[in-house]
Parts: structure tokens; sequence; C-alpha cells
């Protein structure tokens, strides 16, 4: 039940911020696992080990639940970083 109140709160806080939605559904992409939709959830949930592991690098403790402020936080990381690294790919090409 802690996993649907943390998911529910983390896409309210990314619904009222637009310039995360791309960010957010890249990630989604990318960290669900191939062929989600043929198993239980049915939801592009990524693997418990892989959260596991990021709680625990970002906690310390894998008892932990990750903070909704967090999250949105590594969203805005990953979209300053593509777009970095998007802008460096068009300059070599120049």
């Amino acid at each position: 039940m802690k996993t649907l109140r943390l998911a529910t709160r983390t896409v309210g806080a990314v619904a009222v911020r637009p310039d995360l939605w791309r960010a957010g559904l890249s990630q989604v992409r990318r960290l669900a696992p191939n062929r989600w939709y043929a198993h239980w959830p049915f939801l592009p949930v990524p693997a418990r080990e892989y959260l596991e592991f990021r709680v625990l690098t970002q906690y310390g403790d894998t008892q932990r639940s990750p903070e909704v402020r967090d999250v949105i936080d590594y969203l805005e990381w990953s979209r300053d970083w593509h777009s970095t690294a998007r802008s460096q790919r068009r300059k070599r090409r120049v």
C-alpha cells in the first residue's frame, strides 16, 4: 500500500510539471522490464532488485521509501543530463 501511495503522489507531482513529462515517460520506458505487459501487475514497474539498489544507494537502507521530492530531483537531473548530452552530440556533428 505504501508503494501505491508513493506512486500516486509522485504521478501527481509530475502531472503539474509539464517540463518533466518527457523525462518521466522516458524513465518509465527505460526502467520497465521487457514484456512488462505480459506479467502481473501488468504495469511498467522497474524490477524490485533495481529499486532496492537505488533506495540503498540513496538512503543507505532498503526499508526506507523514496521521497517524492527526490524522485522529482532525479527527473530534473535526467532531463538536464539528456539535454546536455543531446546538445554535445549536435556540436560534434557540425
